[in-house]
């Protein structure tokens, strides 16, 4: 099994950027596919990047395409998103996971993105 923690999450103005973390504990991360997923308040929990075990392949949802990058480094079990651009819509508490989404959610990071 998999553990994982968001960080990095935090107030920042429109047009500002953030990069978040995902740290993941357990021996098996760079055998999955990762993702990163965001969740409004009052809306369900939507997809925004995903990428590859080996980091070769990445997607993204067409809301954050230009403006998020994903990667990750399988040496730290750790899986990145850079935000740039950010936008008021972006205000979400933001989770990674395996895709498809298979081990327990973590606490999230929350992002506030204000106008």
């Amino acid at each position: 099994q998999v553990q994982l923690v968001e960080s990095g999450g935090g107030l920042v103005q429109a047009g500002g950027s953030l990069r978040l973390s995902c740290a993941a504990s357990g021996r098996t991360f760079s055998n999955y596919a990762m993702g990163w997923f965001r969740q409004a308040p009052g809306k369900e929990r939507e997809f925004v990047a995903g990428i590859s075990w080996s980091g070769g392949s990445t997607s993204y949802a067409d809301s954050v395409k230009g403006r998020f990058t994903i990667s990750r480094d399988n040496a730290k079990k750790t899986m990145y998103l850079q935000m740039n651009s950010l936008k008021p819509e972006d205000t979400a508490v933001y989770y990674c996971n395996a895709r498809p989404a298979s081990f327990d959610w973590g606490p999230g990071t929350q992002v506030t993105v204000s106008s």
